[in-house]
């Protein structure tokens, strides 16, 4: 299975039904809660599904014994009666992650509730290849097999890919960093790990993530924008539902032409965005080629000779978001990797060109932000990936 289930509708969790013959539905709703919003009492879970408490606990209870969910009792409140148990999700229950890109490939292990257990990057010589990607993050795995056998279930394998990704068939078309070109990644990950494998855009999933867990939390529409080694990604939310496409491939937002005169794109084009707002040209007037995403900040700071490709990277990229705003009409722009950084250093510069170049920016500014999971938002997003078919039907998903 390559698509991503929860994106033809919206992500938030809904309201329950007390019908009897949607049961199903109604485990998907309260585990969901669980999941986006983390541990509550019964009561509330009463309160927010709209049904009533004894559905609540037979539901629970189903979870429960699912090993889905566990029920803790609640901290003393000093309220008269008896205090509601509070319900969790099981963290236990988790997903390997995959992130291959030009220089690394990081494996991570994420729980129900978006709880990175583990994370490991491991550095490559050279731009992998399927192969070689393969052989790293299946070796990355065996040396986590003894903590997954004792302390985890694992439903699958989520892998996010810079790149466009046939969501039919899970098929990567084009990954032009990498140099993938009509790639079947499912089948040798899932013949070297033994797990059902899914896989999908980064950037896409790095949305998915960022709407569910961080700066986009209750945010339904959204424009979210990622820059990294790979070029910049992006994603948009229309309604609470994720843009998608009709082969899954929307919202590469990186290859807007915002400079005619530019360079050329590895695309075929000149001036696209990633090219003209590129975390190797900040790099270079940084002087640390291999700077890596979480000390951008600190070089930034420490070198003032860099502050004109600093703006100038600003300006290009308050073009492009004037444009993203003028055809989404968000309400929220949600900067992530190096661009995150770029907007620290100067967030009035980008807020005030921002304005001015979009039209319906004009009359009510869209809300620029940095997206709060960092370097964990691939990781979780990828995780999302794999969780959304157990959230859908969590008593009908085999592990």
């Amino acid at each position: 299975m390559t698509d991503l289930p929860r994106t033809r509708r919206t992500l938030s969790a809904g309201v329950g039904n007390s019908n009897d013959q949607t049961r199903r539905h109604n485990l998907s709703t309260i585990l969901t809660m669980l999941h986006h919003d983390g541990a509550q009492t019964r009561a509330r879970l009463t309160r927010l599904a709209g049904l009533n408490r004894s559905t609540i606990g037979a539901l629970v209870a189903e979870l429960v014994d699912l090993d889905l969910a566990y029920e803790t009792e609640p901290a003393e409140s000093g309220l008269v009666g008896r205090p509601s148990p509070v319900v969790h999700p099981n963290e236990r229950i988790a997903a390997i992650t995959i992130n291959p890109d030009v220089d690394a490939i990081t494996v991570g292990v994420v729980g129900l509730g978006g709880v990175l257990h583990r994370s490991i990057r491991s550095p490559t010589d050279a731009v992998p290849t399927v192969q070689q990607s393969v052989d790293v993050a299946s070796g990355l795995v065996r040396g986590l097999q003894a903590e997954l056998d004792a302390g985890f279930r694992v439903v699958g394998v989520g892998i996010a890919v810079p790149g466009l990704v046939n969501s039919r068939d899970g098929v990567v078309t084009l990954a032009p960093h990498l140099g993938w070109r009509d790639a079947d990644v499912v089948t040798p990950f899932a013949a070297a790990l033994g797990r059902p494998v899914t896989v999908a855009n980064d950037a896409t999933l790095a949305t998915v993530a960022e709407s569910l867990f961080g700066a986009g939390r209750g945010v339904h529409d959204l424009v979210y924008l990622n820059g990294s080694a790979s070029g910049i990604g992006g994603g948009v939310l229309a309604g609470g539902s994720m843009l998608r496409g009709a082969q899954g491939y929307s919202a590469e937002l990186g290859h807007t032409l915002v400079n005619s005169a530019g360079i050329r794109c590895h695309c075929g084009k000149t001036g696209c965005l990633e090219t003209e707002v590129n975390l190797g040209r900040l790099q270079a007037v940084l002087g640390h080629s291999g700077a890596g995403l979480d000390e951008l900040d600190a070089l930034i700071a420490a070198v003032p000779d860099a502050r004109q490709e600093i703006d100038r990277q600003l300006d290009v990229l308050a073009l492009a978001i004037g444009n993203f705003v003028s055809i989404f009409d968000p309400e929220s722009i949600i900067l992530g990797g190096f661009l995150g950084s770029l907007y620290e250093a100067n967030p009035a510069r980008l807020r005030a060109s921002v304005d001015a170049l979009s039209f319906t920016g004009q009359a009510q500014p869209v809300r620029l932000e940095r997206a709060q999971l960092r370097s964990r938002l691939l990781t979780i997003g990828a995780a999302e990936l794999v969780l959304a078919g157990l959230l859908d039907d969590p008593a009908g998903t085999a592990f």
